[in-house]
């Protein structure tokens, strides 16, 4: 399947709320607040290749036979087949089930202007809409488009407040805007295990050792406490994970006179070592979230677009350790009921989709070879 080209410049992840959206274009400031944006934040660089595979490139083998799944059809842990050319990463069975539905539209290949390749500097860059050298932009290019919004039937400008979820609110959503945040009771608790490793830390000290470990006694915080209060902390932010974060902003989302843009921030992207193991889980995690966020919109889903964006790709070549070091280009997601996916887009044609000499996946400018497939 030939994906549809783009042009360089919409398809800078910092500015890839610009693309047209099929059947509902990302507009919002002309809209009477009925439609709902969501950007998912993936923080520490997703390996595109391994979430978008595209396994019909005849080099791709070579550079990262170790981190491949198998092709479509090849049993257990196979790739979802994409239309014969990409295949989507196995742990994203609902991303998948989306796809076929025409609710997902994967933009592969794409890449910001930054190529320092810090984490942290890149991120500000992508959730700021600034560049390297214009230092005066400090606020997030979500909380400016909230400055557009039109004001509600009733002339307040409730409907119009972002929403961050989760602790704190990422730099996308700062600004002069209002913004709301949403988290679970709970949410924030220190693991009693942190309790345990500043006794543990502070034991040598005559004077702190002795303080901390009566303080954690006179407040119950002996060791068969804190044995089960870490099963109860466990049990707790795994039922405060992406899914239940997500759920409960759908929530607020879908309500009438609720918000219309929120951000999450997802950690856990850095996959330097045994990339395989580590990659599934929150390709899971994120997989299940996105189902929830669907389920909780209910016929909102029909008005919404969401953004799933990461700050730098990775490597096409596999490292020493098994994983994949910072690169350029990586995918983008957009999906919801205003998307008109079930195909993947790219700016780059599939004969030019091969990789540079230092075996980063570079955009757009790829030498050309052959695909294995039209």
């Amino acid at each position: 399947m030939e994906p549809l080209p783009l042009t360089r410049r919409t398809t800078l992840l910092g500015l890839s709320a610009a693309f047209a959206l099929g059947r509902v274009r990302l507009a919002l400031a002309d809209a009477a607040t009925q439609r709902r944006f969501v950007v998912v934040l993936l923080r520490g660089a997703l390996d595109g290749l391994a979430a978008v595979a595209p396994y019909g490139d005849l080099n791709l083998a070579g550079l990262r036979a170790g981190l491949l799944s198998p092709e479509p059809g090849g049993g257990k842990n196979a790739l979802l087949d994409l239309g014969g050319f990409y295949g989507l990463h196995p742990a994203l069975p609902g991303l998948h089930a989306m796809y076929r539905a025409g609710e997902v539209l994967p933009v592969h290949a794409i890449a910001g202007p930054y190529r320092t390749r810090s984490h942290f500097e890149a991120q500000d860059l992508m959730q700021s809409g600034a560049t390297e050298t214009d230092a005066t932009i400090t606020s997030g290019w979500l909380n400016r488009v909230l400055l557009e919004l039109p004001l509600g039937s009733d002339g307040s400008d409730a409907a119009g407040n972002g929403l961050a979820v989760g602790m704190g609110t990422p730099l996308l959503l700062r600004g002069q805007a209002f913004v709301d945040s949403y988290a679970p009771i709970g949410f924030a608790t220190p693991s009693p295990d942190l309790y345990r490793r500043i006794a543990a830390l502070n034991e040598p000290d005559p004077l702190l050792g002795p303080a901390i470990a009566d303080g954690l006694t006179a407040q119950h915080f002996d060791e068969e406490t804190l044995a089960a209060a870490g099963k109860a902390q466990r049990a707790l932010h795994e039922g405060y994970g992406f899914s239940a974060l997500a759920t409960g902003a759908g929530k607020l989302l879908a309500a009438p006179a609720g918000p219309r843009i929120a951000a999450f921030q997802l950690e856990g992207w850095d996959t330097h070592g045994n990339q395989v193991a580590l990659l599934r889980p929150p390709l899971s995690m994120l997989d299940a979230g996105l189902a929830a966020l669907k389920t909780a919109l209910g016929p909102a889903w029909g008005e919404t677009v969401v953004l799933v964006i990461t700050e730098f790709g990775r490597t096409a070549r596999m490292n020493g350790t098994r994983g994949t070091d910072h690169g350029t280009a990586t995918v983008a997601f957009l999906l919801g009921g205003a998307i008109a996916g079930g195909r993947v887009r790219s700016p780059i044609p599939l004969s030019a989709f091969v990789f540079s000499r230092d075996s980063d996946l570079r955009c757009p400018h790829l030498r050309s070879s052959r695909s294995k497939r039209a």
